[in-house]
């Protein structure tokens, strides 16, 4: 049968010919390219020529939050990377009031009011929101100029707005992008179940086989088969590397050596760094300009034996091989997850008696820090409980009057394994001579009670515990250390922690809590235009973890040589001053140790 211009039609009756899939594709695109931008578009599309008002609206406020100034400065990369996410996480807010409002507000205009609002609005949204951004991408500059002059930082700050701007737009819309194949593939499987069931049970079990699918999927073969394989395989690889300029020490002193019970492959790679870089007598010599001894460091490292309690047994041994309850100070040493010990904390106590010390630690994890608190946060208290336990047992064995000092210490995770071998702030004093604790983690237990605990009006960040009796807090430890001014009795615990350190305030809670860290008055390297709103905060504080090291003592996760006024005070020696402490700051500075 033939139509009018010669082509063959159907006859009555009779099913049109299937249209190419391509052909389909391409008249539903061009149905939706000619569509006017403030016309709702057709729900079944994956990607629509424009996309709700509502929820692009708040993520746009999303974004322009994100530009408020955070603890530490932020490159614009990093800027552009929040900017994304919490511009995404805005949208998938204001998409789910888009939703939910027609349900409350029993506002029903016609068809042509409602395309008459919506065109107007998005006019409306168009105006404010390019000049806005514009102003407050400004306004974002000059506040992180502020915030790098607090710090001490250069004003060299290269600001690149347009690069912000453009880089949180496209990772928004990756995300949005990858948000609309999740709903795509699960409405194809609602579909795909309605032809087995009716539609409650094939909506419910379709929104939670795709629930299930993305969060054990992104949980278990993203990160963990993925982002933490791949962390863990080269932090492996790296284990067991030595870093350049660390050879072995030949000091009988020392685990490692061709003297010691553990072999120097067996310690790992931040082991063979801490026992590498051992200062020798000449170097102690040098400051307290009299004969020293060499300093015993002591350190079992994951490959050295099977478990905790062997790792622990082995290093047992090792202060006996080399007499470390003879010296004047024991110190047992917590680790971060990769095993780290910072030397500008140990040095400083080699220094004040004269190397008449021993330093004792094993190696728990060789992940870095952020990977071992994903997937081992206990083992670290484990780990140093285990060690904890054994020195004060074989201290508890020798007469009183012939014990050597006993300290404890660590920094960030490390603080965090050392506080965790104790039942509390008041076990902690009873079974030590003191304790040095470097930028805990918010976590920590003792930490966390202690700071809950405080004087009601000190501020979180600098806080008084029992008027200082025993504990208190620095991060100019020249002044801190003696506020309030009464009685500060041994043992000590020092706690030296940056207000702009964003590893000690990280918390889950900053999704949907303010902090106490934003309270008046706020730290002193902290600016006052800092604000908490929710989502916003938590996310710009966890990029500012990675930023923490890019600033200088005593800002960030940096602390320098604070160590030295932090063991002076809980620790001094016979006749210790503060010219001497002023001395060896000063040489620590001029010394500072690579490793």
């Amino acid at each position: 049968m033939l139509d009018t211009a010669g082509e063959r039609v159907p006859f009555p009756g009779q099913d049109r010919p299937p249209e190419p899939p391509w052909k389909r594709a391409g008249r539903r695109t061009l149905d939706v390219v000619r569509r006017p931008y403030w016309e709702r578009p057709d729900e079944s599309w994956l990607i629509r020529r424009w996309p709700d008002l509502t929820a692009t609206t708040v993520a746009t406020v999303f974004f322009w939050l994100s530009l408020t100034p955070s603890l530490v400065p932020r490159p614009w990369a990093l800027q552009g990377v929040i900017g994304g996410i919490t511009a995404a996480i805005g949208y998938g807010i204001g998409a789910l009031l888009s939703w939910i409002v027609p349900f409350v507000v029993r506002w029903r205009p016609d068809e042509e009011t409602r395309r008459r609002v919506r065109a107007h609005a998005w006019q409306v949204y168009w105006v404010l929101s390019l000049g806005l951004t514009v102003f407050l991408l400004g306004e974002s500059a000059r506040m992180q100029r502020e915030l790098r002059k607090l710090q001490e930082l250069p004003p060299t700050l290269t600001w690149h707005s347009m690069m912000i701007a453009l880089l949180a737009a496209a990772l928004c819309w990756v995300l949005l992008l990858i948000a609309r194949l999740i709903r795509l593939g699960t409405r194809w499987l609602i579909q795909l179940l309605l032809r087995f069931v009716p539609r409650p049970v094939a909506v419910t079990a379709g929104l939670l086989t795709s629930a299930m699918v993305v969060t054990f999927g992104a949980k278990d073969v993203v990160f963990e088969r993925g982002i933490v394989d791949v962390a863990s395989h080269i932090a492996s690889n790296t284990d067991q590397s030595t870093k350049d300029g660390i050879v072995q020490s030949g000091s009988p002193f020392v685990s490692g050596s061709p003297h010691s019970l553990i072999s120097w492959s067996e310690l790992g790679y931040q082991g063979r760094n801490f026992t590498g870089s051992v200062l020798s007598r000449q170097q102690i010599s040098a400051f307290t300009q009299r004969p020293s001894l060499d300093p015993i460091r002591v350190y079992a490292g994951r490959a050295a034996a099977d478990g905790y309690a062997e790792q622990t047994a082995l290093a047992m041994a090792e202060l006996e091989r080399t007499r470390a309850f003879d010296r004047e100070v024991l110190a047992v040493a917590g680790t971060t997850g990769s095993g780290w010990i910072d030397a500008r904390t140990a040095e400083p106590l080699e220094y004040l008696y004269n190397g008449d010390t021993a330093i004792v630690a094993i190696q728990y994890s060789y992940l870095p820090s952020w990977v071992s608190f994903v997937v081992d946060r206990e083992e670290a208290g484990r780990a140093t409980q285990t060690l904890v336990d054994a020195v004060r047992e074989r201290l508890a064995e020798m007469p009183e009057g012939e014990r050597p000092k006993f300290v404890v210490f660590g920094e960030s995770m490390g603080a965090t394994a050392v506080e965790d071998a104790f039942d509390g702030i008041d076990d902690l004093l009873a079974s030590t001579d003191g304790a040095l604790l470097v930028g805990p983690p918010n976590y920590s237990p003792v930490w966390s009670d202690v700071t809950r605990n405080r004087e009601p009006g000190s501020p979180v960040w600098r806080p008084e515990y029992e008027d200082g009796r025993h504990v208190r807090f620095a991060q100019y430890p020249q002044r801190d250390l003696y506020r309030p001014e009464g009685a500060w009795e041994f043992p000590r615990v020092v706690y030296l922690q940056n207000a702009s350190d964003p590893i000690v305030w990280w918390s889950p809670d900053l999704a949907l809590r303010p902090p106490e860290w934003l309270e008046e008055p706020v730290g002193p390297d902290v600016t006052e235009e800092l604000s908490w709103f929710p989502f916003v905060t938590f996310w710009q504080t966890t990029v500012d973890m990675s930023m923490s090291y890019g600033v200088g003592a005593p800002h960030g996760h940096r602390y320098g040589t604070n160590a030295v006024e932090g063991w002076a005070a809980v620790l001094p020696p016979d006749g210790w001053t503060q010219s001497d402490t002023l001395r060896l700051k000063a040489f620590a500075e001029a010394h500072e140790s690579p490793y």
